[in-house]
């Protein structure tokens, strides 16, 4: 899950390899009096609608040498909770899931019906209920903040490198995903240091060099570093999933808000700056303000970008009518 850390930097205004950097903000959310919805435990009790881009009526899907008509109600989504029956996502074309949970039957008999499978990586912190977090805990460089079960760690490492790049990577290949949804490489906000860039650098083009697609979620601070030192955007990624353009999370308060006009404006000008560049966007929004969710549609409507509104900040699914 992406951290939301309030503060700001200012970088200078520079345009190389076709990237255009402007003073740059944290992917954070600040916090302010506005709120709306409160949750428990930041989960909403009672089951509610997640908004998402809608899908025209036929969707072409490409899945091995097949190419194949569906028709599905939504285009986006982000399940990183659901852990077992894809099949409950049934109504989605393009999900997000951490398919180190799926088998690649799963995902091969849920691709054959006409859905792309994105899988989660983080490639910047690690989790404590990891298989591997007994063996890197070592490269720990601080404490996650608001999630306790993670820390930031030290991807300099050239052993950490090596298990992205030649363990974790070529075992989501090899399920079949149609791409990576890479989380966490806002490490470099929180060490904005020119080794900490190398190292994601290094592992954002190995996932790159696969052929597939590469959502950064996030990672502005990162990728405009990235292309004011000479690099190219499309060496790293090919897309950008960026929440909380419109929306925020109230940590403190266990409340969803609204972005302050601030960080809405400096994440508006970094997706469409990508964006111009031949980047895909999703949006990623946490909030049941029914206002906002339609400024989210019309807005990603008129610059042909996909989103997706969850009401839990644990991106779950907590029953098939959860749409």
């Amino acid at each position: 899950m992406k951290k939301f850390i309030s503060s700001i930097l200012l970088v200078s205004m520079l345009a190389l390899s076709g990237c255009s950097v402007v003073p740059a903000m944290s992917s954070s959310i600040q916090e302010t009096s506005e709120s709306t919805s409160v949750i428990e435990s930041m989960n909403v009790t009672e089951t509610t609608t997640a908004a998402t881009s809608e899908t025209p009526e036929n969707t072409t899907s490409e899945t091995g040498s097949e190419t194949e008509k569906q028709s599905f109600k939504y285009n986006y989504g982000v399940f990183l909770s659901v852990t077992k029956n894809l099949e409950s996502l049934r109504d989605y074309h393009i999900v997000v899931i951490d398919a180190q949970y799926y088998s690649k039957e799963e995902i091969e008999a849920f691709r054959s019906k006409g859905h792309q499978v994105y899988s989660y990586i983080n490639i910047g912190s690690l989790e404590n209920f990891r298989s591997y977090y007994k063996k890197f805990k070592k490269l720990k460089l601080g404490k996650y903040e608001n999630w306790d079960e993670e820390i930031w760690i030290d991807v300099s490492n050239t052993s950490w490198q090596k298990f992205i790049t030649d363990d974790i990577m070529p075992k989501l290949v090899g399920k079949g995903i149609d791409g990576f949804f890479v989380d966490n490489c806002d490490v470099y906000y929180n060490y904005p240091k020119a080794k900490i860039m190398n190292g994601l650098t290094v592992m954002m083009k190995a996932l790159v060099g696969t052929g597939k697609k590469v959502l950064i979620n996030g990672g502005d601070m990162y990728l405009d570093a990235y292309c004011k030192s000479g690099g190219s955007w499309n060496d790293v990624i090919t897309g950008i999933n960026q929440e909380n353009v419109f929306a925020k999370i109230i940590w403190k308060k266990n409340k969803f808000g609204k972005a302050s006009s601030e960080d809405h404006k400096y994440f508006v000008s970094y997706v469409e700056r990508y964006s111009k560049l031949g980047a895909d966007i999703y949006l990623l929004e946490y909030t049941t303000d029914k206002k906002l969710i339609s400024q989210i549609d019309d807005y990603c409507k008129t610059h042909g970008f996909e989103y997706y509104v969850s009401d839990s900040i644990e991106l779950d699914l907590r029953n098939k009518n959860y749409a």
